[in-house]
């Protein structure tokens, strides 16, 4: 691995790290168990939604339904539960739907050929509108008091259950980009698309199933959300795209495909609930949150392109 390639990967965890040194130097809580068990819980559904959406960058597109994907999928498991469905069997449904959702997304790229762009912008408009006339607008109540355990419970007393459910879905992502043939097809595809199907890599297939695990994450996160806030909020997810994609980019992605890691979505996620949780540790504002976001996801993308120009020109 060359050097400039080795500091890129590494950029985003010293990044992370800097900033937590300079958090526990500037605010005694910051490095306490149950503040940075906190952050683990507050960023625990965009990390989830980020390792999906970093399969979709790296492919070479984009998902900006996620946040609608997640609130449809919640309600819908919601309503479920709220009529009388065992937990289980709703919690299978409402993932099975966020596949379907995938499925017929991914399908719609990859054989209409329409760009990821619109096709996601149509299918958070259809989800969110979905939840919306779903509930009339009104939150779903009355869930099953064992619904939230998956949101709202802890192992050994301290570890967040969704936590636990992060670091699964991370594990079984990193192994499938990087030990499976789909995996190393991800890249290719995103490196090149049509050499990548001239090589005999059945692109448009694998693209369906990348839109489908993305869809099961969406879900996976909209459950976890619901079982965290106790009720299904049709509204939930409200501006979540911005954030998982986000984090891919603070973490290692390119928006041009072919790269990134499952490892990169995770730390820029910790970045974001580091950055927003040492704000609300100093009394800084929301407002002023938002704009050192926007400032590094800019960043982010400028060292990115500036290191492919410079590239190009040694070539």
């Amino acid at each position: 691995m060359k050097i400039g390639d080795l500091g890129k990967k590494a950029a985003p965890f010293m990044s992370l790290i800097v900033m937590a040194i300079l958090l526990s130097i500037l605010s005694p809580y910051f490095l306490t168990v149950n503040n940075l068990f906190a952050i683990a819980l507050q960023m625990s559904v965009v990390a989830i939604l980020a390792i999906g959406q970093m399969k979709v960058i790296i492919s070479g597109g984009i998902d900006l339904s996620v946040g609608s994907v997640l609130a449809l999928c919640g309600i819908a498991t919601s309503m479920m539960m709220a009529n009388g469905l065992p937990v289980s069997v709703a919690v299978l449904l409402g993932l099975g739907i966020g596949i379907f959702i995938g499925i017929l997304m991914g399908a719609v790229i990859a054989y209409g050929h329409l760009p990821p762009f619109i096709a996601t912008l149509g299918v958070m408009g259809i989800a969110r509108g979905a939840a919306l006339l779903l509930t009339g607008g009104v939150p779903v109540f009355g869930l099953p008091e064992s619904f939230a355990f998956l949101g709202g419970g802890t192992l050994l007393g301290i570890v967040p259950v969704p936590v636990i459910f992060t670091l699964l879905a991370a594990i079984a992502a990193h192994i499938l980009l990087t030990r499976s043939p789909f995996g190393r097809h991800i890249y290719a595809i995103g490196s090149n698309k049509t050499a990548a199907s001239l090589s005999g890599i059945p692109v448009n297939k694998d693209l369906v199933r990348i839109y489908a695990i993305n869809g099961l994450l969406c879900a996976l996160g909209g459950i976890l959300l619901a079982s965290r806030l106790n009720s299904g909020q049709p509204t939930a997810g409200t501006g979540y795209e911005l954030d998982v994609i986000a984090a891919c980019v603070i973490g290692g992605a390119s928006l041009s495909g072919g790269e990134g890691t499952i490892a990169g979505a995770i730390i820029g996620a910790l970045i974001m609930g580091v950055l927003r949780n040492g704000c609300n540790l100093l009394d800084i504002s929301a407002f002023w949150q938002q704009i050192a976001i926007g400032t590094i996801i800019i960043a982010a993308v400028f060292a990115d392109q500036y290191r492919k120009h410079k590239a190009a020109r040694l070539v």
